[in-house]
């Protein structure tokens, strides 16, 4: 009992006599059995935070690729139009809300690809994951504490640049149209699809116009067989009715500004492709090792493979098309985000307006994909760096 109190009371005193002599608490992380825990402290997420932020080339692109394209095309519109209010419109209008959104879409998921693949690799690049490991902290603590320090440089990035274009739509664009334009046929503005229905019920000429023939001046659409009046009927739209929505949906996006609830939508729809996107880049990076054949990698992905898979549907592959993030991405696509497409399963969540030509998925499946992207690659990442040798 002796041994064993004097033995229990030195550790406290040792300790006590290192302070003592050499003026520091001893790095508690480097005593053996102790801070084993997978979950990451707030000093490790705050030093991989400075890790990245440390890299000012990267982060340079990362501003001007994010921020930096909405305040450049906002701000070149907002000097033509007070030079010359004449010739040039207002800075924001619909169309530019819409444009501007599909590159910060695009170029928010490579730079955020590009820093996740730069955090999963930084420790070995850098020499120092051999002496992490010596501490004796988790390997998934290490691998964890990358997705904080990561998601919270680059999400407030894209909430910012998202914010100027809303902030410059809403205050600075053209005035809200009293009707919606659709082949030269006026339709009333935000209608549901039940009250498009019973407008359409009404008005039978016009919706002949506007959505079976293509407009008077044009003929028949693309596609389409001319619809007599006749044919405007309960049964005829119930049926083709999604179809004709969908139309109506994608005139309205480029002529209206997306109301808040829709703003809300198409930011938090941004902000979980750029977040699925460093998760992605984190996995492959960690698994590959290599930053640079990480980043080839996922920009082929999103720039090669993902429009030739989405460009046409493959016989007896469709099922294998919809497993692509950037499919499924597209089909959870809100409504005031959308230039075309039919309208999917999707719009549970956030309008299901996708732009390609994949057919719609369920929604259940939808979120499956991403789901197992973000899980999938997180899983990887995490053995890789767990099995990796020091």
């Amino acid at each position: 009992m002796t041994e064993d109190t004097s033995t229990a009371t030195a550790g406290p005193a040792v300790h006590a006599a290192a302070t003592e002599a050499g003026g520091a608490r001893p790095d508690r992380a480097a005593i053996p059995g102790r801070y084993r825990s997978w979950i990451p402290g707030w000093g490790l997420i705050t030093t991989k935070h400075l890790e990245l932020r440390k890299r000012r080339g990267l982060m340079v692109v990362a501003v001007l690729l994010t921020v930096g394209l909405p305040v450049l095309v906002l701000g070149i519109r907002l000097l033509f139009h007070v030079a010359d209010p004449h010739s040039y419109g207002p800075a924001g209008s619909p169309s530019v809300f819409q444009f501007l959104c599909q590159p910060m879409a695009e170029f928010g998921f490579i730079i955020a690809a590009t820093l996740g693949a730069t955090a999963g690799t930084t420790d070995l690049t850098d020499g120092m994951f051999r002496h992490l490991v010596i501490t004796g902290r988790s390997r998934l603590a290490l691998y964890l504490a990358r997705i904080p320090a990561g998601l919270s440089i680059v999400l407030p990035l894209v909430a910012v640049a998202f914010a100027i274009v809303c902030l410059m739509t809403s205050y600075a664009g053209t005035p809200q149209p009293a009707s919606v334009g659709v082949n030269g046929i006026s339709v009333p503005p935000q209608l549901s699809q039940a009250q498009l229905k019973s407008w359409i019920l009404q008005h039978p000429r016009q919706y002949d116009q506007a959505f079976a023939h293509g407009g008077p001046q044009f003929g028949p659409a693309p596609g389409r067989i001319p619809v007599s009046h006749s044919a405007s009927s309960g049964p005829v739209i119930d049926r083709d009715i999604v179809t004709i929505y969908g139309d109506y949906v994608s005139s309205e996006a480029g002529q209206l500004n997306p109301p808040v609830n829709e703003m809300v939508k198409i930011g938090l729809w941004l902000e979980l492709d750029i977040g699925t996107g460093f998760l992605v880049g984190l996995g492959v990076g960690s698994l590959i090792g290599q930053r640079t054949v990480s980043i080839v990698l996922i920009i082929v992905l999103q720039i090669i493979v993902t429009p030739i898979l989405a460009a046409h549907v493959i016989p007896y592959f469709i099922n294998g098309q919809r497993v692509v993030l950037g499919i499924a991405m597209d089909q959870l696509r809100p409504a005031g985000l959308a230039g075309g497409g039919a309208g999917g399963p999707g719009h549970v969540l956030f309008g299901g307006r996708g732009v390609l030509n994949i057919p719609p998925m369920p929604t259940w499946a939808m979120i499956t994909v991403i789901a197992g992207w973000i899980v999938g690659w997180s899983v990887i990442g995490a053995w890789r760096m767990a099995t990796r040798d020091a």
